[in-house]
């Protein structure tokens, strides 16, 4: 594994917590795998053999409903981990993954990681601490569907991609529009509407990149009372 690949796990919520020493012994027999765009890395109702780390590129996991539509549950970048609970369950995934760019996946034996855990309870904080971030990030999904209008869900897509703190800004839209959409629970004609209603926000699309005429005046719209924001 090369050595920039091993930092990325070593920083990642799955072992940033976790005894160097067991960091040690999971990294020494994970596997890391490329992926091309595209790619399925499992599928639904899947045995949860594996817990991956995102070492690049982009992941997204999602669910087919009854009616064929589908659900974008989260997507996942550099640093990210996916599969935790349920590998350590012995289940299967509750949703497939997919790889939305071509990407590198650290991959982590679930069966190696249940035998240090039941020898080393230590670990358990790392595993907790990874599924409660997933918890918080379904949270935050949950109340921005409910209390918040499409643009405004938009605009806080966009300020959690912003690598700048206040004043004008360019963000890199990370993966396509229709994945966009369905990751903010929006048909894409609806991404596009609410893309139309940020131009009066200073927001300008251009392909893949969003100019952000001033972050503070966008997270104060993003912030709003929803019942204000529709009229703006």
């Amino acid at each position: 594994m090369r050595e920039e690949i091993n930092q990325i796990a070593r920083r990642s919520l799955l072992l940033a917590n976790a005894p160097p020493t067991l960091a040690d012994a999971l990294l020494e027999r994970a596997q890391v795998s490329r992926h091309k765009r595209g790619e399925t890395i499992f599928l639904q109702d899947d045995p949860a053999e594996a817990i991956y780390i995102v070492a690049d590129g982009w992941i997204k996991l999602y669910r087919i409903a009854a009616n064929g539509a589908e659900a974008v549950v989260g997507a996942f970048t550099r640093g990210h981990s996916f599969g935790e609970a349920v590998a350590l369950r012995s289940d299967v995934y509750p949703v497939s993954a997919e790889a939305v760019t071509d990407c590198e996946l650290i991959r982590i034996d679930a069966a190696t990681f249940l035998q240090h855990l039941q020898s080393n309870p230590e670990i358990a904080v790392s595993m907790l601490t990874a599924t409660y971030a997933h918890l918080h990030s379904l949270v935050a999904q949950v109340e921005q569907l409910k209390s918040r209008t499409g643009p405004q869900r938009v605009a806080e897509f966009l300020l959690d991609l912003a690598n700048c703190e206040t004043g004008p800004c360019e963000v890199t839209l990370p993966y396509d529009k229709v994945l966009i959409a369905g990751r903010l629970g929006m048909k894409p004609e609806s991404l596009s509407r609410a893309f139309s209603k940020l131009k009066d926000q200073g927001v300008t699309i251009r392909q893949n990149a969003a100019d952000i005429r001033d972050l503070e005046d966008l997270r104060a719209f993003a912030e709003d009372d929803p019942a204000s924001a529709w009229s703006k």
